[in-house]
């Protein structure tokens, strides 16, 4: 079959940060002053789960939005924040969230701790006045005083947002980290693609396999490949807070643009101000993006396959076939790894 030529050109080497195709790493990356622990993980999973951390009588905790049952977004379009308030884009999905580089559709966040920062402050996403309540909070716990205690041992208060004296290791630079360390354990692993890389060659569909060689063929390698489908993995081309960006979308003009709003949103550059960047995006992952319906940075596209034909013509100008469809999407269904 003509795609195990293509494959053998896109196997693995030892340069994983420049492979098209790869499975799923054993574990991301992480900040040199960020070592995982079991101890930050599980008080970091306390703290997503945790609606009353975002606020006096709030009813929302971080899964609200992020909903780990599902895939790790909430399905929505647009989320509900506080009081009502809709988010200016659409949640993305948290698993394997720690094989980006940069968070935010616009990359302004340089870091999984960083992100949490600065969803900490921001009044859509908390009830609280500021993120020094927020640890006040956390502070007026006893069970919460011994779970930062036991993430970070004999560190004192390090930032200005510490809610007691001393050496507390209760403040916002170690909520942020502990917040981040769980973020980085929620991997979903042995997807199909997965296994059919690790040499399983029935792990896929006769449609997959069609769906793999056609993703190649369209032109959708081009953005999104490597670990998280994504651009380059964090390693020889990438580091961490490094930004892989594209125009989208890349053909102005089409039906697709007006039907859903495209470009409405003038994307990074509404965060950096340079005239270069209008419609500049952080490529988006596509693992598990079978399970992150509603699609783009305004959740405007419904379905995965409609997604297909807006992306084929909007950034490669190409009109697919329904059959081509059907098989690209096949090949994006067995991205879809094991929850764990």
């Amino acid at each position: 079959m003509r795609w195990l030529l293509t494959l053998a050109l896109l196997a693995p080497t030892t340069g994983w940060g420049f492979d098209y195709f790869q499975p799923l790493p054993e574990r991301p990356p992480f900040p040199a002053d960020n070592p995982p622990t079991a101890e930050k993980i599980a008080l970091g999973k306390k703290l997503f789960f945790d609606a009353s951390l975002l606020g006096r009588g709030s009813r929302l905790s971080c899964n609200h939005c992020h909903n780990l049952a599902e895939g790790g977004d909430d399905n929505r379009p647009l989320s509900l924040g506080q009081h009502g308030q809709r988010s200016r884009r659409n949640a993305p999905g948290l698993w394997n969230i720690g094989f980006q580089t940069v968070l935010y559709w616009d990359g302004r966040a340089t870091s999984l701790e960083a992100q949490t920062l600065n969803h900490l402050r921001d009044p859509m996403v908390i009830g609280a006045r500021s993120l020094g309540e927020v640890v006040q909070y956390v502070a007026g716990s006893e069970e919460y005083r011994r779970l930062f205690a036991a993430a970070f041992p004999g560190d004192s208060a390090v930032s200005g947002n510490s809610a007691v004296s001393g050496d507390s290791a209760v403040n916002g630079e170690h909520l942020a980290k502990a917040m981040a360390s769980f973020e980085r354990s929620l991997l979903a692993p042995d997807s199909p693609f997965d296994r059919f890389m690790r040499g399983d060659a029935n792990a896929l569909s006769e449609n997959a396999k069609r769906g793999m060689q056609a993703f190649n063929d369209v032109g959708c390698l081009a953005c999104h490949f490597g670990t998280n489908f994504a651009g380059p993995a964090p390693g020889p081309a990438l580091g961490l807070g490094d930004g892989f960006y594209e125009l989208f979308p890349n053909h102005l003009g089409s039906k697709y643009e007006t039907r859903y709003r495209l470009a409405d949103d003038l994307g990074r550059f509404e965060y950096t101000g340079d005239p270069g960047e209008k419609y500049m995006w952080r490529v988006p992952p596509l693992r598990n993006i079978a399970q992150t319906a509603p699609y783009f940075h305004n959740g405007s596209v419904n379905t995965l396959p409609e997604a297909v034909r807006v992306m084929a013509k909007t950034q490669l100008k190409k009109d697919l076939s329904e059959e081509t469809v059907r098989d690209i999407v096949a090949f994006l269904n067995s991205l879809t790894g094991r929850q764990c």
